[in-house]
């Protein structure tokens, strides 16, 4: 097991001016962190950042978005399911210059963006098809790739691990699998360990989210966290357990995940709390 922190917490651009906050991770703890490749217009930027990483012994994943309806998977329009797998492929070249184990994310829709209803067999096949244009690239990279299905209110084509297990079925595609997110599963999942252990059982799951029912620090909350631990080191699981908190530092994000009050005293309560519980959930069973 592997316990990382999801960067977004302070930017959506990790540059040098970081390395302060990487270097209090891993003095932490930490094994690696989760970079947020928002922009893939510079992999030589994202090298670089691999080079720092290494040199501070920090392994790293990347967590990647869809950023709008001009590059959607799931477009009626072929020009922007084109520009889906356009931008995809250059976030797959940012992410082997980083040296990401892992490509994670809701990357198969824009956020926010609704119909009105349910996803439809043509939407899925359509996002399918984005996906299995980009596959191949992502093994050559060496990427485990993670898709993460959102609570409701941010999206409609993947809400449930039933839904995103279906999902990788209609896929198809080796090295595919599920971000579990216990935020997420605490507002969907009608028993979100009984889900996990079903989507684990089929093999799908292959990335984990720590993220507390408000998205602050980890064990503060009533999400469950310890439980969902319990169940993964239970069940065999030895990927990252990577914390997920959001605050305000990013107005964008903040909009897009509804964060309208601060959640925690400082990111720092975060990362060395969250920490210290991962690890003492982990070792306590």
């Amino acid at each position: 097991m592997k316990i990382g922190m999801n960067l977004l917490l302070w930017t959506g651009h990790v540059d040098e001016s970081h390395v302060p906050v990487l270097k209090a991770l891993k003095d932490t703890g930490f094994d690696g962190v989760e970079v947020p490749v928002f922009d893939p217009s510079d992999a030589a930027h994202y090298a670089r950042l691999g080079g720092i990483l290494d040199d501070l012994g920090l392994q790293r994943t990347a967590v990647a978005l869809i950023p709008d309806e001009a590059h959607s998977p799931i477009s009626a329009d072929a020009g922007a399911r084109q520009g889906g797998v356009d931008h995809l492929n250059r976030v797959i070249d940012c992410c082997e210059a980083l040296g990401a184990q892992a490509l994670v994310g809701p990357w198969f829709q824009p956020l926010g963006v609704f119909s009105g209803e349910g996803p439809t067999g043509e939407e899925l096949e359509r996002c399918a098809g984005v996906h299995r244009a980009v596959a191949q690239k992502a093994r050559d990279a060496g990427l485990v790739c993670a898709l993460e299905p959102l609570n409701r209110f941010e999206c409609y084509l993947l809400n449930t691990c039933e839904q995103s297990s279906a999902y990788l079925e209609r896929l198809n595609e080796p090295g595919f699998g599920i971000l579990y997110d216990t935020f997420h599963a605490n507002i969907e999942e009608k028993d979100p360990l009984a889900a996990l252990n079903t989507a684990y059982a089929k093999g799908h799951v292959n990335h984990v989210h720590i993220s507390e029912n408000d998205r602050g620090t980890p064990g503060r909350g009533h999400a469950n966290i310890r439980e969902t631990i319990h169940a993964l080191k239970g069940l065999g699981y030895d990927g990252w357990l990577t914390i997920e908190a959001f605050g305000k530092a990013l107005p964008e994000l903040a909009a897009a995940t509804r964060v309208w009050r601060d959640f925690f005293a400082s990111p720092e309560e975060v990362y060395t709390e969250g920490y210290s519980y991962i690890r003492q959930c982990w070792d306590e069973c």
